[in-house]
């Protein structure tokens, strides 16, 4: 195998038993969709359970000589109140550079483990994630990549009662949460997370288990394979934003309207990377803002789609777009001038030269139904 090729997962001889159409995907090869097709497999993950491979997300452990070093070791780099997180709790937060923009979006969890935090980043930037954090890590305090681990998402509203039936304490994990639990024999690491905007779970298990517990749970009616494309799907309409598109270097967590995820004690004191924007912008506002769009019609408004007001004048981007089959209809994310983000204020989206009415809406276009 070349050094280009993409990786695999080890899932990988699954999905191609399965079926599964697989596409390169932030250096993978990842399945996009099974034969039952994209609609299909969305439309079953927001009525049942959907089983999504994302072993290609970058696994590691933060660990030193206590909580309170790798806690704060960690708040350095991210905007999150990581010192008070309670073993076993997890939160949503961001990397950022020195001019306050996104580098990546990540997960944080406390271990059990004192001195431990479990972290997983996106898998297109996970090289340099580990890059950024071992530069950035004080002495004492050390990065360990997990490349042994697989992880699996089980997402849907009949998501714990088929994974209740292998392993009942999985009813007990709180949301944003974990818990080591016994699946039919196989040690896992299971939280009640993910990102598809249902109720659900992901699971960490080792890469030698990872094909037995995917089948596993795959001998359950309630369960579906899903792929890359429903993913996609299920998260745009749950208002997810995505590395690449909804975040990159150059946005602010604030311009995202990502402040729920800074915790108030740091959006006061500060003290990490990218703090000066973030501060800034709380206090002043910011002159875009993500929002949500509802084009009118049936015509979806793709990645790049240029938003203008109803004058002509050019106010944003979209930065994801397509159908939405939930709502039966196309939907997109963008960057508005903050002035023009108001729901409710009809904008126009030019898809091949022509004007498109449309309408900013409020996130998410259909309710998020974890279980808090």
């Amino acid at each position: 195998m070349s050094d280009n090729a993409p990786k695999q997962t080890s899932l990988y001889g699954e999905h191609a038993k399965l079926g599964a159409r697989m596409v390169p995907f932030a250096g993978y090869d990842m399945p996009v969709q099974y034969p039952s097709g994209i609609l299909a497999e969305h439309n079953w993950t927001r009525e049942n359970a959907g089983l999504f491979d994302v072993s290609h997300m970058g696994q590691c452990l933060i660990e030193g000589p206590g909580f309170e070093a790798v806690a704060g070791a960690m708040e350095a780099l991210v905007p999150a109140d990581v010192l008070s997180l309670k073993p076993r709790q997890q939160r949503y937060s961001q990397f950022l550079n020195e001019q306050g923009g996104t580098l990546d979006d990540l997960m944080i969890t406390r271990h059990e483990k004192d001195g431990t935090l479990y972290v997983v980043v996106n898998a297109g930037r996970k090289e340099h994630d580990y890059a950024w954090m071992r530069r950035h890590l004080p002495a004492g305090v050390r990065l360990t990549t997990r490349d042994d681990l697989s992880l699996v998402a089980l997402q849907g509203p009949k998501a714990e009662e088929a994974l209740a039936k292998l392993a009942p304490a999985v009813k007990d994990i709180p949301f944003m949460h974990y818990a080591d639990v016994g699946i039919g024999g196989i040690r896992a690491q299971v939280s009640r997370s993910g990102y598809t905007g249902e109720d659900g779970f992901e699971i960490s298990v080792s890469n030698a288990d990872a094909a037995k517990l995917w089948n596993l749970l795959l001998s359950d009616p309630l369960v579906k394979p899903v792929g890359l494309g429903a993913r996609d799907s299920l998260r745009l309409e749950g208002g997810l934003c995505l590395y690449g598109h909804e975040l990159d270097e150059a946005i602010s967590p604030v311009e995202a309207d990502l402040v729920w995820s800074i915790q108030k004690r740091r959006r006061t004191e500060g003290g990490f990377i990218g703090a000066a924007r973030v501060q800034k912008e709380l206090a002043e506002g910011t002159a875009k803002k993500r929002v949500g769009i509802r084009p009118e019609g049936r015509a979806p408004a793709r990645d790049g789609t240029v938003i203008t007001d109803q004058s002509g004048r050019e106010i944003g981007k979209v930065t994801s777009g397509g159908f939405g089959p939930s709502v039966n209809g196309p939907v997109a994310m963008g960057y508005v001038e903050t002035q023009s983000s108001r729901p409710g204020t009809k904008i126009n989206l030019i898809v091949r030269g022509n004007p498109l009415p449309a309408e900013i809406v409020t996130l998410p276009f259909i309710p998020n139904r974890f279980k808090r």
